[in-house]
C-alpha cells in the first residue's frame, strides 16, 4: 500500500501494515450459444437433427457429467454426496476438511438440485422450437485444494449448455505464494492477522491480475468437463468473463483497542456525511441528472463479525468493516462492470483513439478491475482521512474566537459552536472536497443549495463565499493549493474543526438545545 495515502499517513502510529489484495474471484465460462435462433441454426445446420431429439441428447450428456464427477471422487478418495434441497456447501466442505488430513487434490464433489438456464421445447409455427429458459437441474460442486490457489471450487451445469464457473479466492492465492517465498505471516479466514514482509506480500498480491487466466481456465474446464472436444459440440471453446471481482484495501493495527476506538467514528461519518454525489466520486463516477439507478447507504449493525457499511451503486458495493477486531478493510465489489469507463484504443474516423469506452467482462480486461478498484478504496480511505478522536485543546479552541490578521487585514474571530460556523466547518469538511480541494462553488452549494439562475445573485453569492474562505485562511484552518482555485483542510483545521463539530453534534446536543 502507498505511503502517499493520506488516512495511512494519519494514522501510521496506530497502523502495522496494509495490503491491497483481491479476494472473492468469480469467474464465468460461456459455451457460444448465446440467442434461440443460434441455437436452432446449430441443430439443424451443424447436428442434422431433428429438436425434438435433442432433448433427449442433452439428458444423455446430463448423466454423463454426473457420472464423470462420481468416478472422479471415487479414484480421489474424496466423497460424493448429492443434495435435492438447498445445504450449505460452504459448512459442509469445512467439516470435511476438519475431519481427516487432506493433501492437495479433490476435496469433495456436492451434487445440488439448482435453477439454471438451459434449453426447453416449445411449438412454434410449422415445427417446434429450442429456446433458452431457467428449470431446476443437477449442478456440480468440485472443492479443491490447489497447489496454486488453495481452496476453491468449481461449479458445472450438468444440462447444455454446460456453463461453468471458477471460485478462487485472492487472499488463498497469496498465502500460497508467500508460502513459496518463505515470508512468514499469520492467516485467519480470508485476511493476513500479521505479515513480516508487507512490501513482499504487496508486490506478490499485485502479480494476480497478470497470470495467464484463459489458460488457467481453460485447464479447469478440461478437466472437469469431459464433453469438450466431443464430436457433436464441435471446436467449441468457453468464452471467460469475470461475473464478480472483490479487491480489498486492508489496514492492519497494532492492537484491538486502537481500532475500536476509530472505528466507530469511520462509520459514523460515512453514514451521516457521505451523499450520492461522494459515493459516485470514490467509483469514479459524476452525479449526472441522466443517471439512471439508486444509490444507497446500509448499515447492517447486527451481523455477527460485527459492524458493516455498505454503499451500492446499481449493482456495485463499496464496503467497509473490520475482520477480528484487527484489519480495518475497505472493498469494492464489481458485477456490473459497464457502469465504468476505461480508456481502450479504439478507431474513429479511421484512426485509432485512446477514448473513454464501458469497462467490459471478459476476463482480458482484468487489468482494468485492478485499476478502478484499487482507485475507489483508496479515494474512500482519503475521504475518511478527516476523522479523528478530537485531540484539539481548550487553548487552540479559544484562539479562535479571537480575531486575526489576514493580507494585513483584521478579520473577526469565530465562535466554533455557532450553527452558522458550524455549518462552514461542515460544507469545507465534506469527504469529496477532502479529496479534489475545495472550491467556492462547492462551499456555496452546500450553504445555499442550488445556484439561482439570477447572474447578480450568483455574483453576491460568490463574494459572500469568498469572504468565508478568507475568514478560515486568516485562522490557518484552510490553505489554496498552489496554481488552482482550490483550498485545502490544514492540520490544523482538521483538529479544530472536527472538534467543534464532534462537541456540538455529539457530546452535547440535548443540552445545547435546552440552551436555546
Amino acid at each position: 500500500m502507498p505511503t502517499n495515502l493520506h488516512f495511512a499517513q494519519k494514522f501510521a502510529p496506530a497502523i502495522v501494515a496494509g495490503l491491497d489484495c483481491y479476494d472473492r474471484l468469480i469467474f464465468k465460462g460461456h459455451l457460444p450459444f448465446g440467442s434461440d435462433g443460434h441455437l436452432n441454426t446449430f441443430v439443424d445446420a451443424v447436428l442434422g437433427m431433428r429438436r425434438k431429439d435433442f432433448i433427449p441428447l442433452v439428458e444423455k450428456h446430463a448423466q454423463t457429467l454426473v457420472d464423470s464427477a462420481k468416478k472422479a471422487a471415487a479414484d480421489a478418495g474424496a466423497p460424493y454426496q448429492h443434495y435435492e434441497y438447498r445445504c450449505n456447501k460452504e459448512a459442509t466442505v469445512r467439516r470435511i476438511l476438519l475431519e481427516r488430513h487432506h493433501d492437495d487434490g479433490l476435496v469433495a464433489v456436492l451434487c445440488c438440485k439448482e435453477t439454471c438456464r438451459t434449453v426447453k421445447l416449445a411449438h412454434g409455427q410449422g415445427r417446434p422450437r429450442l429456446y433458452f429458459a431457467k428449470r431446476p437441474q443437477r449442478v456440480l460442486y468440485y472443492y479443491f485444494l490447489d497447489p496454486q490457489f488453495g481452496l476453491m471450487h468449481i461449479r458445472i451445469q450438468t444440462w447444455f449448455p454446460f456453463t461453468i464457473q471458477v471460485y478462487v479466492n485472492g487472499h488463498e492465492w497469496l498465502a500460497r505464494q508467500l508460502l513459496a517465498a518463505k515470508s512468514g505471516f499469520v492467516q485467519q479466514d480470508n485476511a493476513f492477522t500479521q505479515l513480516d514482509e508487507p512490501q513482499r506480500a504487496q508486490e506478490l498480491a499485485d502479480r494476480l491480475p497478470r497470470l495467464p487466466w484463459v489458460k488457467l481456465l481453460n485447464a479447469f474446464a478440461r478437466r472437469l468437463n469431459p464433453l469438450l472436444g466431443a464430436k457433436w459440440l464441435g471446436k467449441a471453446a468457453y468464452y471467460w468473463v469475470i461475473d464478480q471481482a472483490e479487491y480489498s484495501s486492508d489496514l492492519l493495527f497494532k492492537n484491538r483497542a486502537e481500532l475500536a476506538a476509530l472505528f466507530p467514528r469511520l462509520v459514523e461519518h460515512a453514514l451521516l456525511h457521505f451523499s450520492a454525489a461522494d459515493i459516485l466520486t470514490f467509483l469514479g463516477r459524476r452525479l449526472h441528472p441522466r443517471f439512471d439507478g439508486e444509490v444507497l447507504t446500509l448499515c447492517k449493525k447486527e451481523r455477527i463479525p460485527g459492524t458493516r457499511i455498505k454503499h451500492r451503486m446499481k449493482n456495485n458495493w463499496l464496503k467497509m468493516y473490520d475482520k477480528f477486531g484487527l484489519v480495518l478493510r475497505i472493498e469494492t465489489v464489481i458485477n456490473q462492470p459497464r457502469e465504468f469507463r476505461v480508456r481502450r484504443r479504439r478507431l474513429r474516423q479511421g484512426h485509432e483513439q485512446m477514448v473513454w469506452c464501458p469497462m467490459n467482462k471478459g476476463v482480458t480486461n482484468f487489468y482494468h478491475y485492478h485499476k478502478v478498484a484499487h482507485a475507489a478504496n483508496h479515494r474512500y480511505l482519503d475521504a475518511l482521512a478527516v476523522v479523528h478522536t478530537p485531540s484539539a485543546t481548550h487553548r487552540q479552541l479559544d484562539s479562535l474566537s479571537a480575531p486575526a490578521t489576514f493580507n494585513g487585514r483584521r478579520r473577526r474571530g469565530l465562535n466554533p459552536l455557532r450553527g452558522e460556523e458550524q455549518k462552514l466547518f461542515r460544507a469545507v469538511l465534506q469527504g469529496n472536497l477532502c479529496l479534489n480541494g475545495i472550491r467556492n462553488r462547492d462551499v456555496a452549494e452546500a450553504l445555499y443549495g442550488r445556484v439561482p439562475k439570477d447572474l447578480a445573485a450568483r455574483r453576491r453569492r460568490t463574494v459572500r463565499v469568498s469572504r468565508l474562505l478568507q475568514l478560515l485562511r486568516a485562522h490557518g484552518l484552510i490553505a489554496k493549493i498552489a496554481y488552482s482555485q482550490r483550498y485545502r483542510v490544514t492540520d490544523k483545521g482538521m483538529n479544530l474543526m472536527s472538534a467543534a463539530v464532534y462537541a456540538r453534534h455529539k457530546l452535547m446536543p440535548k443540552e445545547l438545545d435546552a440552551v436555546a
